[in-house]
């Protein structure tokens, strides 16, 4: 295992900033090479069943630019993600034994799925229904909806995104297991607090409806239980790998 004991904290900050600089170029980059793939992203999303039917309207001359620049900034976050990973990986890696960062570093392309997985799930299942029961609910109430094109995508947005973050939860809770900041039996004693932090987030971010709340709090609640089996199977490497360490210095000792 590789330390950095020797280094003040001045310089634990200048590295971090360093790979902070190098982030922000990336994501410059990103941004600019998003230019060529923003427009038929939108387009795209705008033929799609869910939206096809609906006539997009631009309340302000800025909406379209407005729009336009969300989704570049969309990509480029999507595009500089495993790049914040890796960053974040090496800035931690010195602190841990070789076996564990090649493990860690394999959770990078992992993290990666999981969040467009995420994506894919809220965009392709759960959004459908919610616009239904949208535009079905204006029926009943003889509503007739003027669609403005940014509150559309931003509630598409705020419906989509969230869930490319919390389908991150088995990743980030073994990183955590691996560094020995939490294990499965704390995650066993709050996962009545998680359960309800869980509820909380789904009522937040689904209409007021019984179904597209389960359709959102039961995925929740699975990926909870797949990350706390995760987790047995990460501390269970980790007692491992101390208990072989504890070994190779017990020999050691007796050698010498």
């Amino acid at each position: 295992m590789s330390q950095r004991e020797d280094m003040t904290l001045y310089e634990h900050i200048g590295e971090l900033r360093k790979r902070l600089m190098f982030v922000v170029v990336f994501f410059v980059l990103a941004v600019i090479a998003s230019f060529f793939l923003a427009e038929p992203l939108i387009r795209y999303l705008q033929g799609a069943d869910e939206a096809k039917e609906l006539t997009m309207n631009a309340f302000r001359m800025t909406d379209p630019l407005k729009i336009y620049m969300e989704m570049m900034v969309f990509i480029a976050l999507i595009v500089t993600s495993p790049v914040i990973l890796f960053q974040l990986w090496s800035f931690v890696s010195p602190g841990l034994y070789e076996k564990e960062r090649k493990v860690t570093l394999s959770y990078i392309p992992f993290s990666l799925i999981l969040f467009l997985g995420g994506l894919s799930f809220s965009y392709f299942i759960l959004f459908p229904y919610v616009v239904e029961f949208m535009m079905t609910l204006s029926d009943s109430l003889e509503i007739e909806q003027v669609i403005g094109i940014n509150e559309y995508f931003h509630f598409l947005f705020q419906l989509t995104v969230p869930f490319g973050f919390l389908f991150q939860l088995p990743v980030v809770m073994l990183f955590l297991t691996r560094l020995g900041i939490i294990t499965p039996m704390q995650m066993v004693k709050m996962r009545k607090i998680a359960y309800f932090l869980l509820l909380v987030i789904a009522a937040f971010i689904t209409p007021p409806d019984v179904v597209s709340h389960l359709m959102v709090t039961v995925p929740l609640f699975i990926l909870y239980e797949i990350s706390l089996w995760i987790s047995k199977i990460g501390y269970k490497k980790v007692l491992e790998a101390e208990q072989k360490l504890e070994q190779e210095l017990y020999e050691q000792e007796n050698r010498d």
